[in-house]
């Protein structure tokens, strides 16, 4: 079981919701912090989210924010959660995540889809129903012009003319893709095509036991591919001293997420708990939540650790928990149960 860091920088300004000051740029700060911390307790990636026209997220561009935790870190891998494939020309996009990759030595790993929330797609004066095509469009032109190859391209929305790159990725070779689903049969084709899975079973599922049907579902397509399977799965999480503690202390802010989110389902801190699709309580109803993944085929889970207005200092204090004290405990379990 491998764990991973996910966050959606969401701004809260005080006019708007009284008594929150946090500008921006403390926030960005921050999450600097976040991800240094990360590196210290041995998270695998360092993702943040990728949003637009709202302050339901407000990271723009990922990689401009990404290369400032690059130059703070060494170890820990890099990655937006998404890279919104129909927003931007695929020459600026391959630019700025090689430009990221060299900076990091190679640390990139590359989250992307093709965007879901309307008024991102009307602020772009995109018409959505265009958008699987203009990311099937873009992505190949991405991994053309990573390849060093001097793209010649007429499609439906971009045109190439004998186009090539000045800086590709680090090392000459492609970084890590995940591409992002939020149904089943989305799951599937992503498996029959090869590729890397990214899922939210927040958006996708409504019970904890059926993210092993999408799990299941990706597997069965990688495996018509002949692919190795590698999947995420990103839980919004916060572990603290018991069931109750963690309420307690979460439960405010998590609501204040969901009513502020928009196209979301409205489900509560109540609700989520009862629908089991979160990792909230105690370093054992984590543990336990933890294990319960790996047996349905998730190996790699993206800890959704910032929601609302949390406090940092309880975002890390989470995080410290899960890395020290429920991922011993998982893989020890994990290590018995395979030993029989």
């Amino acid at each position: 079981m491998k764990l991973s860091c996910f966050s959606v920088v969401d701004h809260y300004s005080g006019d708007r919701h009284p008594g929150h000051d946090r500008s921006i740029a403390d926030q960005y700060r921050e999450l600097l912090e976040d991800c240094v911390l990360a590196e210290r307790l041995g998270y695998e990636i360092f993702f943040v989210a990728e949003h637009h026209f709202d302050d339901y997220g407000v990271i723009p561009n990922p990689a401009v924010w990404l290369a400032a935790a690059a130059a703070r870190t060494s170890r820990i891998r890099l990655a937006p959660a998404i890279a919104v494939l129909p927003f931007r020309d695929p020459r600026i996009l391959a630019e700025d995540y090689a430009i990221l990759d060299q900076l990091s030595a190679g640390r990139l790993v590359l989250g992307v889809g093709s965007g879901y929330l309307r008024h991102e797609f009307e602020g772009f004066n995109i018409d959505g129903r265009s958008k699987r095509a203009r990311f099937d469009e873009s992505l190949e032109i991405l991994r053309r012009l990573w390849r060093g190859e001097r793209v010649r391209h007429a499609g439906l929305h971009y045109a190439l003319d004998g186009v090539a790159i000045n800086v590709r990725p680090y090392g000459g070779r492609e970084p890590e893709i995940y591409i992002a689903a939020l149904r089943e049969e989305a799951a599937r084709y992503i498996g029959r095509a090869g590729e890397n899975l990214m899922t939210v079973p927040y958006a996708t599922v409504d019970r904890f036991e059926e993210i092993g049907r999408v799990i299941d579902a990706y597997r069965r397509g990688a495996a018509e591919a002949g692919h190795r399977p590698r999947s995420l799965v990103a839980l919004h999480t916060y572990v603290a001293e018991s069931d109750a503690r963690a309420r307690a202390e979460a439960e405010a802010a998590f609501d204040l997420y969901v009513a502020t989110r928009k196209y979301a389902k409205s489900q509560t801190y109540g609700d989520i708990l009862a629908s089991g699709l979160s990792l909230f309580g105690s370093a054992e109803t984590v543990i336990d939540k933890l294990v319960a993944l790996h047996a349905m085929g998730v190996d790699h889970v993206m800890a959704l650790y910032t929601f609302g207005d949390l406090p940092p200092e309880r975002g890390r204090d989470s995080l410290r928990r899960l890395a020290e004290e429920v991922l011993p405990a998982v893989r020890a379990r994990i290590g018995e149960a395979a030993r029989g």
